[in-house]
């Protein structure tokens, strides 16, 4: 088995004629299972579909799309493993300088929008050929959806791109449902039965128990109709109770969204991640460098997908979904056999887990026949009682791999949801993780300390987290180990004033703590922060929350954070008078920073509001212990 062509003479030397889908992707072609391009397009082939790949086509040419021809029964069109603005941008929108999944890391290989941009180029060329889209930039896109970066209310992806279908989520089971119907002879502008794709239609004569959101022209006129339109979405995004969207547009166009598809079972999973992938980035890169992204997962191994954590920033939710999906033991233990075969192995598994290392089942048996809890989540602000919390499963297979030949040391990286761990009375793992699995500092996630903030990111309470800190501490005595904790903080999220940054600055001085990098509230497509961002509500409850826009306050809180580093000091004194805490600034070793010397540069007397001149809200008072969101929101108000 080799890699998938690439070219017109990779075609040829397989004597096909004529590719049943063509795959173009804005990144460069890695053939690996972390890279959502490689699962697609093995999946097709492992059902007889050919597939000709694509990489970064020039998006200014649109010869360059057509190498190959005509693909007999498609185009599949994705911009990559990162959405092609988050790729390009930072959260200030300064262009990035390195792109991770090009060769060489060179910026500027795919344009902005590549989904849209990708699809022009095939209509521009082939007017009446299937146009499927997918991956992470369409999936977040499939409706109406507030855009970042032109600060703008824009339309379904599915509308800007002329494509026919949007695969949206883990796609393996709607590709294959597509190709077959495709392959059948059913027209592209009929299938409109597929589970987790979006079409598009003016006969609403064939739509059923469906619930009708706002209309693109209502969520213009109202922000609020967009708050309440998305939080329907985020309702309905459960395989097994979520209903069929649909969305107006001018005239008689509706944007319509299937339900999500069924989460893959064990089996399908092991099936998913045995095909015949080489694990590598084309050998025609390396002459170019080779493709960074590469270095972080070529020793990972994906134990499962998706999220029950629900934390407000992310689009897990919207993506891969809140059940958990697993990999069984023996499909992880084969393929890290095989890993520990590739020559530059070295002895060290980077990472076993998925976007939560520690989620090895689904949160409690009822999902698994009746979906997660619409308006409900699982940890957040109590662990709901129905709460499967049990590590066993999970350190048996780290068990296992620990004791395999040629390797030395099972790290995990991919994030230990420190709350979910605490509220596990059987200590084994917690104890097993500091001995083993800790290179030197473990990477967890509280995010922030302030309750109020904390609420608003759908974190638990900080004491949650402080309670894991002492014994992680502890365990790392007992053990006889020193290794640290390296806590990821954000700045400027929906609900945090300057006292909330204030006090996050505090928190860190005490610990005697600096991180070097923050994370700034990132206000990507289809979360409920972004939704908050963009509305001033929060969609589950309509309430009014303060958000910090205005990018000098933005720029403030980010500061208070990295309060030590000197180019911070003009932005850390203007936040501490803003917030009345003058007190800070001074020679007490409470103080966060000391007077300026005598050069015009002394601190002044602030005024009660912030930057963006709304008056700065009062910190909230800690977690509520109600599970529904709208009651743990009704107890923050009391």
């Amino acid at each position: 088995m080799d890699f998938l062509p690439v070219s017109r003479e990779d075609m040829e030397k397989r004597g096909i004629r004529q590719f049943d889908f063509v795959y173009i992707i804005g990144d460069a072609y890695v053939d690996h299972p972390s890279f959502g391009h490689a699962i697609i397009s093995r999946l097709l082939e492992s059902r007889g579909y050919s597939v000709g790949i694509i990489s970064q086509p020039d998006w200014h040419d649109p010869e360059s799309i057509a190498v190959y021809g005509e693909p007999r029964l498609g185009f599949l069109v994705s911009s990559g493993n990162m959405d092609s603005m988050v790729n390009h941008y930072t959260v200030s929108k300064k262009r990035r300088s390195s792109d991770a999944f090009t060769p060489g890391g060179v910026m500027g290989k795919r344009p902005d929008h590549a989904v849209v941009v990708y699809c022009g180029l095939v209509r521009r060329k082939y007017k009446h050929t299937p146009l499927i889209i997918g991956g992470i930039e369409a999936s977040l896109r499939r409706l109406a959806h507030y855009d970042y970066w032109s600060d703008s209310l824009k339309r379904s992806i599915l509308l800007d791109s002329g494509a026919d279908l949007i695969s949206y989520g883990m796609g393996e089971r709607s590709i294959v449902e597509i190709a077959d119907a495709l392959n059948s002879g059913i027209a592209v502008k009929d299938i409109t039965f597929v589970p987790g794709t979006v079409f598009k239609t003016r006969d609403r004569s064939i739509l059923y128990d469906y619930l009708e959101l706002p209309s693109y022209e209502e969520l213009k006129k109202d922000k609020l109709n967009y708050a309440k339109s998305f939080y329907t979405q985020y309702c309905n995004t459960d395989p097994f109770s979520g209903k069929r969207l649909a969305e107006p547009y001018d005239g008689q166009l509706v944007v319509v969204q299937n339900p999500p598809a069924r989460p893959l079972s064990r089996e399908e999973m092991d099936q998913v991640y045995a095909l015949p992938y080489q694990r590598a980035y084309h050998p025609s890169y390396e002459a170019l460098g080779g493709v960074p992204a590469i270095q972080e997962v070529k020793f990972s191994l994906v134990s499962s997908r998706g999220c029950f954590g629900g934390c407000s920033f992310c689009a897990l939710t919207f993506h891969q979904g809140r059940i958990i999906q697993a990999r069984s033991q023996e499909s992880i233990i084969k393929e890290s056999k095989k890993m520990t075969e590739d020559p530059d192995f070295k002895g060290y598994i980077h990472d076993v887990g998925g976007p939560t290392a520690d989620f090895r089942h689904p949160a409690c048996d009822k999902q698994l026949t009746k979906g997660a809890c619409p308006g409900r989540q699982c940890l957040f602000p109590e662990p709901c009682k129905n709460l499967r919390i049990t590590h066993r499963e999970y350190l048996e297979l780290l068990r296992k791999l620990r004791a395999l030949p040629k390797v030395k040391k099972v790290f995990i990286r991919s994030g230990i949801r420190f709350d979910y761990l605490i509220y596990d009375r059987d200590e084994t793992f917690f104890r097993e993780l500091v001995q083993h699995h800790v290179s030197g500092q473990l990477k967890v996630a509280p995010e922030h300390v302030a309750d109020r903030v904390l609420l608003r990111m759908g974190k638990p309470r900080h004491a949650v987290y402080q309670k894991f800190a002492d014994r992680y501490k502890e365990l790392n005595r007992q053990c006889g180990k020193n290794q640290f904790l390296v806590p990821y903080l954000m700045s400027s999220h929906p609900g945090s004033t300057m006292k909330e940054a204030v006090e996050l600055a505090e928190y860190l001085r005490d610990l005697g703590y600096m991180p070097e990098q923050v994370q700034d509230f990132y206000p990507t497509p289809s979360t409920i922060s972004t939704c908050m961002y963009y509305t001033g509500v929060d969609p589950r409850t309509m309430e009014k929350v303060y958000v910090p826009v205005n990018p000098h306050e933005k720029a403030m809180q980010r500061a208070l954070i990295q309060y030590r580093d000197p180019k911070n000091y003009e932005l850390v004194a203007e936040a501490l008078r803003i917030a009345h805490r003058t007190d800070l600034i001074g020679y007490d070793k409470k103080c966060l920073i000391r007077p300026a010397k005598e050069t015009g540069r002394r601190a002044q007397p602030g005024n009660s509001r912030g930057t963006s001149g709304a008056p700065l809200a009062k910190a909230g008072s800690g977690g509520p212990k109600k599970r529904t969101i709208r009651n743990v929101h009704k107890k923050a108000r009391k």
